[in-house]
């Protein structure tokens, strides 16, 4: 167990997630489902069985010989998540960076909260004792700070002149923004779901391990969820490559291949690397913290709104707003920290 180094890597994926689109802003003469289509291409198709070939002995095999029923549950919980990142990169379109990562990851952290139990059957285990309760409250208050955050929001809206919101966010409107927004916090939670799902996947893929010699009976193996991700990510690919096949033939954006250029192709490829990598901290992060992983989602998610908010003001999205507008974003993102903070204790 090494806490320290655990936190650190969950914040490396926080930080992923907060800075995965900046490459986006210098794609040119590609549609948006263009450089799309690439980014899913390399990070959720290429990206995941690379990174268990050189971390995983035989992962394919102990992949494939697991349980149907936690191979689909996996890919169906990565679909689910596949149409919250279709809005998530509509939501950061709309929203720019700061603003709309605060609101998605807010909304993320409560539905991946409430959702699993309720969908179970069990929403009475919300409440049952001074724990779920704590967790609830932490729950309740990543809502508030949604609400201060989407008040800093409407204020830039009413405050800065049309030419001056364009300058940071090319295409800002913040009803649309707020409107992803919630199917993106909503569907994204099945990333969370599907990587719970997978722990027979992570126990076949320790074993292996041990038997290849690569770790000691006992002893930490930090990549033992990469096969999980590898699931889930293959069916999130499902839904956003269907989507992209559809936004061509209606745009009629088939011919953007036909003009080649390696940079548009890099940067959308490092896209996805950064997307991916977020997760790849995620589950390499949990078993250095032993009994404290169930930490790892809120840690990611409050990494990701503390840098996609400094990300935004360093990038110029809130410049030319009052102290007001700024004050609401700064109390909106304490307070969906604390929030994470919260439920995590509760969790414990």
């Amino acid at each position: 167990m090494n806490s320290i180094l655990g936190m650190f890597t969950f914040a490396l994926g926080g930080l992923a997630g907060a800075i995965f689109l900046l490459p986006a802003r210098g794609i040119k003469s590609w549609a948006y489902e263009t450089w799309w289509f690439v980014y899913v291409l390399i990070g959720l198709i290429v990206c995941p069985p690379l990174i268990c070939y050189f971390t995983v002995p035989d992962f394919w095999a102990i992949t494939v010989s697991q349980p149907k029923t936690v191979l689909v549950q996996c890919a169906f919980f990565g679909m689910m998540w596949g149409v919250g990142a279709l809005a998530w990169g509509l939501m950061v379109r709309y929203l720019g960076i700061g603003l709309g990562l605060a609101i998605g990851c807010g909304l993320c952290a409560a539905t991946g909260t409430l959702i699993p139990p309720i969908a179970r059957g069990e929403a009475a285990s919300l409440i049952k004792d001074a724990a779920a309760l704590t967790v609830l409250a932490g729950v309740f208050g990543s809502l508030v700070g949604i609400v201060f955050v989407g008040l800093a929001g409407k204020a830039k809206e009413a405050e800065l002149p049309e030419e001056e919101k364009k300058k940071a966010v090319a295409e800002f409107d913040f009803k649309k923004g707020v409107l992803t927004a919630i199917v993106a916090g909503v569907f994204s939670g099945g990333m969370n779901f599907g990587l719970q799902s997978g722990g027979a996947i992570e126990k076949a893929a320790y074993a292996s391990a041990v038997k290849a010699g690569v770790v000691a009976e006992g002893a930490l193996f930090p990549w033992q969820g990469m096969p999980v991700i590898m699931v889930v990510l293959w069916g999130g690919f499902i839904v956003e490559v269907l989507w992209c096949v559809q936004q061509h033939l209606k745009n009629r954006t088939f011919g953007d291949y036909k003009k080649l250029s390696l940079k548009n192709f890099i940067l959308s490829s490092l896209i996805g690397v950064l997307w991916v990598a977020q997760f790849v901290c995620t589950k390499a992060g949990e078993p250095m913290m032993g009994e404290l992983k169930y930490i790892s989602f809120a840690v990611m998610m409050a990494s990701t709104i503390f840098f996609s908010t400094l990300i935004g003001v360093v990038i110029g999205e809130w410049k030319g707003t009052s102290s007001k507008t700024k004050a609401y974003l700064t109390l909106g993102t304490l307070i969906l920290i604390i929030s994470f903070t919260v439920m995590s204790i509760g969790s414990k």
